[in-house]
C-alpha cells in the first residue's frame, strides 16, 4: 500500500519486541523520526492477539484484540515491526470482527497497517548511508512477512541499500524457520529439525549475520545458533539498519 508521506504514525510495538528486542523497538522509531515522522507510542498497547488467535481461541483473541483497536483511534497509520503481527492485523482483524460491532473499526484500522519495511520503502522511500564496516548478511523473512504481507523484497532492498553489506543467498531462504508461534510448543522435535536446516544453511553462506522483520523468527534461530556455539549474530532488520547508519557496531 503506498499513501502520502505522512508527518505522524503510529507504533504499534508487539509482544516480543517489547519483552525480548526493546532494542529492536526503539532503533524502529528511531529510524521513523530520522525521517521527520512523528512517532506516537500508546502506552496501554499490548498484544495484537494473533497467538490466542492462531491457536482457535477466537473470542479471548477478539477481547485482545479490541483494546488494541481502541489504542489507535486516530486516522493516521500504524507502524508494526513484525510481518506476523501486521499481517494479523491487517488481514485478520476484518475476518475476526466480521458482525461484530466494532467491525468499522477493525477494517479501518487494518486499512491502515503497515510493516516497517514496507512503509520504510514505499512510503519513505529511504536513503541509507552505511557507516559500518564490510560485512555479509543473510536475511532471514518470515513465513507472514514472504507470504501474508508480501514484504520479503522490501528487507533485501534495505539491506541492498547499504554499501558496505553484502547480501548473501542461503539455500532453503524461502522456507520456514520451525518457530511458527505456537507450532514450536507443540511440534519441539520438528521445529527443532527445520531450525537446524536454518541455521546450516545460514552457516553455509558465509553470513556473519542474518537479519529477518520478526522477532519469533529472530528468537528461534539466535536460539539454536548459540547452543552450537555459533558466532552468527542474529538482528532485527530495524536494529541493523539503525546501527549500521547511526555510526554503533
Amino acid at each position: 500500500m503506498t499513501i502520502d508521506r505522512p508527518t505522524a504514525v503510529y507504533y504499534f510495538g508487539t509482544c516480543l519486541v517489547d519483552l525480548f528486542y526493546p532494542r529492536a523497538g526503539i532503533a524502529g522509531m528511531e529510524l521513523l523520526r530520522r525521517e521527520g515522522i512523528r512517532v506516537v507510542f500508546p502506552q496501554a498497547q499490548s498484544c495484537c492477539g494473533q497467538p490466542a488467535y492462531n491457536a482457535g481461541f477466537r473470542d479471548e483473541a477478539r477481547t485482545v484484540a479490541a483494546k488494541q483497536i481502541a489504542c489507535f483511534p486516530e486516522y493516521i497509520p500504524v507502524i508494526v515491526p513484525s510481518g506476523s503481527c501486521a499481517g494479523m492485523i491487517r488481514h485478520h482483524y476484518p475476518r475476526l470482527f466480521s458482525g461484530h460491532p466494532l467491525q468499522a473499526e477493525a477494517s479501518a484500522l487494518a486499512a491502515r497497517v503497515y510493516e516497517l519495511t514496507e512503509f520504510l520503502v514505499d512510503v519513505l522511500d529511504v536513503r541509507l548511508a552505511d557507516l559500518g564496516p564490510p560485512v555479509k548478511a543473510a536475511i532471514h523473512t518470515s513465513c507472514s512477512a514472504r507470504r501474508e504481507m508480501g514484504v520479503a523484497g522490501h528487507i533485501d532492498q534495505l539491506v541492498d541499500n547499504l554499501n558496505n553489506v553484502s547480501r548473501v543467498e542461503q539455500h532453503h531462504a524461502t522456507e520456514c524457520c520451525g518457530f511458527g508461534g505456537t507450532f514450536a510448543v507443540k511440534q519441539p522435535e520438528v521445529s527443532a529439525a527445520m531450525v537446524r536446516d536454518k541455521c546450516d544453511a545460514i552457516r553455509d553462506s558465509g553470513a556473519a549475520v542474518v537479519v529477518s522483520q520478526d522477532c519469533g523468527c529472530l528468537m528461534n534461530i539466535a536460539g539454536a545458533f548459540d547452543k552450537n556455539g555459533d558466532g552468527v549474530r542474529s538482528l532485527h532488520i530495524a536494529e541493523f539498519l539503525w546501527e549500521r547508519t547511526h555510526g554503533h557496531e
